[in-house]
């Protein structure tokens, strides 16, 4: 079993603790969380605690995730550009229209299918059987760096900083229209859309999600950008630029369906910074992948047109 503690503050209290270990133990969904909470895995004071019970800030619990059930999962040899690896973590510059983790209609090509071959059994377990070593995600359609953890020691430090908000992921995106702020943050809740289960939503009951921007070039009709997360949230840089009438183009789910470059294959967003601290030697580490080709290719376009 694995024992993770957690002490709560005092601007915690009032909040349900289902809600707030969702926002603390990154990779695991607020249901999976609800069956930790009813299967007695939650403890404070060594009693177990209802998924209802709210916080008064200062408590200290234990949480205790099960062991990892074997990986039913086939390694295979595919393409992976490895921007840096050692002992403890590997950063992947993920290519756009890749999966990162097993799921319903992919069950294998992904990421961690590539990894499993190139990595052998030395990935962390912490995630359960189909996610070996994954700490953070990006979308399929997304293309740039994520961060895999070898082992368990590493997948608790970049956890908690992912948690905490001391990892920096930083995108590039094109957008519909012209932005007229040059920077600005968006503040708005997500959560799944209660209409169509494969969208998220703006919704007032939402996990708080915060997108920091700044324009890096205007073109006619459309916008560079660049943004930096502040959380993590499921395809929170979509929807939050969808939100505002500015989506990415090439987005299938949140884009116009007749936008010019609705065809362009997925959409045109980047992950092209991210800044840890490495878990285990404690150094401050940045890491860059460049634009893919088609992503410089429409910046090329646009400019052609102006």
């Amino acid at each position: 079993m694995n024992e993770h503690t957690l002490h709560t503050e005092a601007q915690d209290a009032g909040k349900r603790v289902d809600k707030y270990l969702s926002e603390q133990l990154d990779g695991l969904t607020r249901s999976a969380i609800q069956n930790l909470l009813e299967d007695g895995q939650v403890t404070l004071d060594g009693q177990p605690i209802k998924k209802n019970y709210k916080l008064t800030g200062g408590e200290s619990f234990t949480v205790t995730l099960p062991e990892v059930r074997a990986v039913d999962l086939t390694p295979q040899n595919l393409p992976l550009d490895i921007v840096y690896e050692d002992d403890d973590i590997i950063v992947v510059n993920k290519a756009r229209g890749m999966v990162v983790h097993p799921a319903a209609g992919n069950w294998d090509g992904t990421l961690v299918n590539a990894l499993m071959f190139h990595c052998g059994s030395s990935l962390s377990g912490i995630n359960g059987e189909l996610r070996p070593g994954i700490v953070h995600r990006i979308d399929k359609d997304t293309s740039g760096l994520l961060v895999v953890a070898k082992n368990d020691l590493a997948h608790q430090g970049l956890a908690a900083q992912i948690a905490a908000h001391t990892a920096q992921r930083e995108y590039e995106a094109i957008v519909c229209g012209t932005v007229r702020e040059d920077e600005g943050t968006i503040d708005k809740p997500i959560g799944r859309s209660k209409t169509d289960r494969k969208k998220m939503a703006i919704l007032p009951d939402g996990r708080q999600a915060v997108t920091h921007f700044a324009v890096m070039g205007r073109y006619r009709g459309y916008t560079h950008m660049a943004f930096r997360l502040e959380t993590g949230r499921t395809h929170q840089i979509r929807v939050h630029m969808a939100s505002v009438g500015h989506p990415i183009i090439g987005d299938p789910l949140y884009g116009p369906k007749k936008e010019r470059f609705a065809s362009l294959g997925g959409q045109c967003l980047h992950a092209g910074t991210l800044t840890l601290t490495h878990p285990r030697t404690g150094e401050r580490m940045v890491f860059r992948a460049p634009r893919p080709a088609y992503f410089d290719e429409v910046l090329k376009r646009l400019g052609e047109e102006l």
